[in-house]
């Protein structure tokens, strides 16, 4: 016979093992997801063209018309300086002179046998047209008349390339040399610049290159004054640039001002032509991969995936070049819960 207090610890523990399943069902059944899951309510936008005119900033350099370095031709002292540094010069002015005593004193001795080669050839001219002398005597004498002539010549070039003149109009920099200083030609004297006439050299990004043309003009300012000034572009660089993938472009700047100096960071502002038939989506739209972007297409009720090229972009909106035409549907909003193919409804159409 089994005891009373057997009897009735079998039957808690029964009890128990019965609430302990009934609860573990109810655990299961809670823990298992529905079946059936509504579509997300996402907000989407239209594909439509709007006119757009693509506007870039890029930095620039304020350039002279002309610009060199001024170096001697010889080597030797100078023994006459002419720079008034930062003051405008005429073209052909005389800036430096190097020493050329010994110059002019050939130039002299040669004067000297150049006359007495006149002389002879003249009383040799007359010998011959009496034929007091043969023609090949005539011919000698007047070869050396023209040796002396051909000397002299030499010798002048020489003289004048120690005289260092300015090679055109404009304003000269600071003197790097004093009076009775030796130089030689790998020395620079001074700069000279012709400010009278400016030059805006600015790159542009290799897409827009087929948008600049000759004449266009741009705007530009210049640190130290809040004036805007215009340039007109007159000539580009015959080939893009490999390291920047850029193209040099040159404007000529319209009019002068005492603000502009050569060598000036300039922030060049250049508009293009309007384009009326742009398509700009918002920028939460655009998805970024490995390969590129992306816009997630509603069609059918169900999210699709879309290559797509971008271009120009704003604080709120993003150009597509490639990828979408006029009358898409784009998702806003779950773009990074939604995958492909999946089941979406559409809220609300954002504008």
């Amino acid at each position: 016979m089994i005891p009373k207090y057997v009897h009735q610890t079998i039957i808690s523990a029964t009890i128990a093992c019965l609430f302990a399943a009934c609860g573990s069902k109810k655990q299961e059944a809670k823990s298992k997801p529905s079946q059936q899951r509504t579509a997300p309510r996402l907000e989407a936008y239209i594909v439509s063209t709007q006119s757009f005119a693509d506007v870039i900033e890029v930095p620039g350099s304020i350039v002279a018309n002309e610009v060199t370095e001024i170096r001697p031709e010889v080597s030797g002292r100078i023994v006459q300086l002419n720079i008034a540094e930062g003051k405008p010069v005429g073209k052909g002015a005389l800036l430096a002179k190097i020493y050329d005593g010994d110059l002019q004193a050939q130039l002299k001795k040669l004067q000297s046998q150049l006359a007495i080669a006149q002389t002879n050839e003249n009383r040799a001219s007359r010998l011959l047209e009496i034929q007091g002398i043969s023609r090949n005597d005539y011919d000698i004498t007047l070869l050396n008349l023209n040796n002396i002539r051909a000397d002299i010549d030499v010798i002048k070039t020489q003289i004048y390339r120690t005289e260092i003149r300015a090679p055109f109009s404009g304003k000269l920099g600071l003197r790097n040399v004093s009076p009775g200083a030796y130089v030689s030609p790998a020395d620079i004297i001074a700069t000279i610049n012709q400010v009278s006439d400016l030059k805006l050299d600015f790159s542009i990004p290799e897409k827009y290159i087929g948008s600049i043309e000759n004449g266009q003009l741009v705007d530009f300012t210049v640190q130290g004054s809040d004036k805007t000034y215009t340039a007109r572009v007159y000539a580009t660089e015959s080939n893009v640039g490999v390291t920047n993938r850029s193209l040099l472009v040159r404007a000529r700047v319209n009019g002068a001002s005492n603000a502009l100096v050569p060598g000036a960071f300039a922030k060049v502002k250049l508009g293009f032509a309007a384009n009326t038939n742009a398509i700009f989506v918002p920028s939460q739209s655009v998805v970024p991969t490995i390969k590129g972007k992306q816009v997630i297409l509603y069609r059918n009720g169900k999210a699709v995936f879309s290559d797509v090229e971008i271009g120009a972009r704003d604080s709120a909106r993003v150009e597509v070049t490639r990828g979408l035409k006029v009358g898409d549907t784009i998702l806003t909003t779950g773009i990074m819960t939604t995958k492909p193919d999946a089941k979406v409804e559409i809220g609300k159409i954002v504008e």
